[in-house]
């Protein structure tokens, strides 16, 4: 991995959300960042907003990642302009919120061929320039959701456990070549983003975060750690562990759960206006950013992120303690 002043990173859905707040971690850190999203005036407004922050040089590019020669595309000319691809962010993304009876074909399709689909073709397009040099790492962002799927999203929830297993199949092959490219998958919680704004919904409220949420800060820079890390997958926030972990240990415990609790806790008790615009087939404009609409209840630090970071120091300090521990009883004795 080159010195992160010098490296050439590619972020696809870079105009608002977890794209938008990993553009700025980067930038801050001095990287050539080539942005991919759908809609032009706001991935300007992200393009400007990273050069001032500190990128020496920010590209848009209009792209629809579900479209594969669309990301193809991208990708000549994000090295034609910036050099060699170090790091590619798989993060573009839709969703719908819904009962799956109430879902027509064609948007299931939709939410598959981007939030799925799209890391696949922006993990090809990164790994036919990667392999050839031996480098290079493929972040994908992940979830919570690809542990334990929930109500209401279900299209969303099968596309995030598709990117894990086709992540897992790529990774061993990969590794049977003896490959230096890397791939990481960051699994996120709720964090607080405009998909909650503007996503489609058939519900009566307004579509909100299950459980505990981040601000979108907390996911850049679990991002920006990630992509520099040798680690194969990181957790962030408490409640993607407890997911993990739940779905291992009392999966049918959790169905019960989310069948009492997962359709009204997904819904705030605001209602939806009759002209609520979607972004599920073409880009909403405004001046949406990195946040959502639930700042209030948003956390701007996770500590078991932390924990993540710096495991091998917890590791080391519970054996010192456990070895201080077992002196102390046999002095006693």
């Amino acid at each position: 991995m080159r010195d992160p002043a010098q490296e050439v990173v590619v972020i696809t859905g870079a105009s608002a959300g977890i794209g938008r707040a990993a553009v700025r971690e980067f930038a801050q850190h001095h990287a050539r960042i080539a942005l991919i999203a759908r809609e032009p005036d706001r991935l300007e407004a992200a393009r400007a907003e990273a050069e001032r922050l500190g990128s020496p040089q920010a590209i848009a590019i209009v792209a629809d990642t579900a479209d594969h020669a669309q990301v193809e595309a991208a990708a000549q000319r994000a090295e034609a302009e910036l050099g060699p691809i170090d790091i590619w962010v798989n993060n573009a993304m839709v969703t719908m919120f819904a009962p799956f009876a109430d879902i027509s074909p064609e948007d299931y399709r939709r939410v598959t061929d981007v939030t799925y689909h799209g890391f696949v073709w922006g993990t090809m397009a990164a790994l036919k320039r990667m392999r050839p040099r031996g480098r290079g790492t493929i972040l994908q962002v992940g979830s919570a959701l690809a542990y334990r799927s929930i109500p209401l999203q279900s299209p969303y929830c099968g596309a995030k456990h598709a990117i894990k297993g086709f992540t897992q199949s790529l990774r061993t092959e990969l590794e049977h070549e003896h490959s230096k490219v890397h791939l990481v998958i960051v699994d996120m919680p709720g964090v607080n983003t405009p998909q909650f704004d503007w996503c489609k919904t058939t519900l009566t409220h307004h579509p909100k975060p299950t459980g505990t949420c981040y601000q979108p800060e907390v996911a850049g820079r679990a991002i920006w750690w990630a992509a520099h890390s040798k680690r194969a997958e990181i957790c962030v926030g408490y409640p993607t562990l407890g997911a993990v972990l739940a779905e291992k240990f009392v999966p049918r415990l959790l169905d019960r759960y989310l069948a009492r609790t997962g359709i009204a806790g997904q819904q705030s008790l605001d209602p939806i206006p009759a002209d609520r615009p979607n972004n599920l087939w073409t880009p909403v404009p405004g001046p949406y950013a990195a946040h959502g609409s639930f700042d209030r209840d948003a956390w701007t630090v996770s500590p078991e992120f932390w924990a993540a970071k710096h495991r091998g120091w917890l590791w080391a300090a519970a054996a010192l303690g456990a070895g201080l521990y077992g002196l102390s009883k046999r002095r006693s004795a």
